[in-house]
């Protein structure tokens, strides 16, 4: 029997991969600030909404919660060392807001601010880029109490966290991000209430989406003006998790409601962002159910801040039938269905499909609907690994994901979409929000009682592939 060896697995996937992803592509690695920090009460920081929703029973897996996580705030530069073995080039990384800021008003607090300085020193003294991501879903939680992201003043209080961040970092961080998947942020949070805070009304999270786009804007034009007058380059960003929205038949019923979801889902962030407006049929569907956008006059115009570069988060591509399993068309309260219709596919322990291909249609779609160059900021996959008797984590299934999405990359890039970048998710294993720590999305096991480190097969065959996609 003929055993294909991890470093000839590697030289076949990247021998197919390198024709779509030129010597300057970027490669990284992305991580969150609550899922891997720690700390949580320690040089000033205060609660988070992640630190109180972790608090109220049965939403969280065991209770779990992020107070030490991988400790990385005190294991740094072990950290950094170890990305930089990794051969990435770059490090998606998200700022902690209470943290930085605590409570969310007010000056910025020195001692958090310091230990991003000392991140950014470890990342460049290493050869590695800093790519900084200012809302990774940490909102402080006194402005939960005084209403969240449903009220218009808190856009403010971000864009005022966002001018503290930069003005002790935009001399040497080049690369922002403002926001984190906003979708997560108002949907999973405000809507469906099992995301921090916890909140159920669907009124509520479409104020939330709004606010959260006009928290972007506000951020994005200081950043603008300051990057321009202190002469700092500058790349802006904002990422939001993607996928494809196909219909289970021909039906009108079920193209309807691949058009309800991927409006919800894409269109509302992506056209006031990229063209300045909501989509005209996402409002009237919504004026339906009685629910308007809060936009106020020059809120759009403040949205649509150019930016350089779409992040984007890629698990997978979704099937729709705008009909029940009985077939009526509308639900119990008389609106139309759009219900996600599962597959017979392979799928990963976060029992999401594994969709690759559907990769490759999302990055053409948005290089011809929206025009902007893109980069992977997340893409990876949970799996239920297990420690072998050697000591390694052969996690094949991890590395099989991996290959085939980057495959899926080079395939968009070959069909004319500009895609500069892939950013594997997760560097290590960590907090994984409401499900705690059952699910392991790392490249890099931790053992969580004694906080090592262990490369799993996926992170060196991540490494392998890297350097002999350059060495092509």
């Amino acid at each position: 029997m003929n055993l294909v060896t991890p470093q000839a697995y590697a030289r076949e996937i990247a021998a197919q991969a390198v024709p779509g992803l030129p010597a300057g592509f970027r490669w990284g690695v992305a991580t969150a600030a609550y899922q891997i920090e720690g700390a949580a009460a320690e040089d000033g920081r205060t609660p988070s909404i992640w630190d109180t929703y972790c608090r109220v029973p049965g939403m969280v897996v065991r209770g779990e919660n992020g107070d030490v996580a991988c400790d990385h705030y005190h294991r740094m530069p072990e950290d950094v060392s170890l990305i930089a073995d990794l051969g990435v080039d770059t490090y998606r990384f998200s700022l902690a807001w209470p943290r930085v800021q605590p409570g969310g008003r007010g000056p910025a607090n020195a001692k958090g601010l310091d230990f991003y300085k000392r991140l950014v020193d470890e990342l460049e003294a290493k050869g590695v880029t800093p790519w900084v991501t200012l809302y990774h879903w940490d909102l402080p939680q006194e402005l939960e109490d005084a209403g969240g992201w449903p009220v218009r003043d808190t856009a403010y209080r971000f864009a005022e966290y966002a001018a503290l961040a930069y003005d002790a970092l935009g001399d040497r961080v080049k690369h922002w991000t403002t926001l984190n998947e906003p979708w997560c942020s108002a949907m999973l949070g405000y809507a469906y209430g099992n995301q921090a805070p916890g909140r159920q009304n669907f009124g509520e999270a479409i104020h939330a989406v709004h606010h959260l786009l006009l928290g972007h804007g506000l951020a994005s034009q200081y950043l603008r003006e300051q990057a321009a007058a202190r002469g700092n380059e500058l790349e802006l960003g904002l990422t939001l998790n993607l996928g494809t929205a196909t219909p289970e038949t021909g039906s009108h019923e079920d193209a309807e409601a691949c058009r309800r979801a991927d409006g919800l889902g894409a269109r509302i962030y992506l056209d006031p962002v990229v063209k300045g407006a909501y989509p005209e049929d996402i409002v009237t569907d919504l004026a339906a159910q009685g629910i308007e956008l809060p936009v106020q006059d020059g809120d759009l115009a403040v949205i649509a801040t150019p930016l350089d570069v779409l992040g984007v988060n890629f698990y997978r591509g979704s099937l729709f039938s705008g009909v029940t399993e009985d077939g009526a068309a509308t639900d119990a309260e008389g609106l139309p269905v759009t219900r996600q219709v599962e597959r017979d596919l392979p799928r990963t322990a976060m029992d999401w499909e594994i969709t690759p291909t559907a990769l490759t249609d999302l990055l053409v779609r948005l290089e011809n609907d929206y025009g902007l160059p893109t980069v992977i900021t997340e893409n990876g996959a949970a799996f239920d690994d297990t420690v072998a008797e050697d000591g390694g984590i052969h996690d094949a299934d991890r590395t099989t994901y991996l290959a085939d999405h980057i495959a899926a990359v080079a395939a968009a890039r070959d069909r004319g979409a500009d895609v500069r970048g892939y950013f594997a998710w997760s560097l290590m294993d960590n907090f994984e929000w409401s499900y705690g720590y059952d699910k392991r999305f790392g490249i890099v096991r931790v053992d969580y009682d004694t906080q090592v480190r262990t490369l799993k097969d996926s992170a060196k065959w991540y490494r392998d592939t890297i350097r002999l996609t350059r060495e092509a």
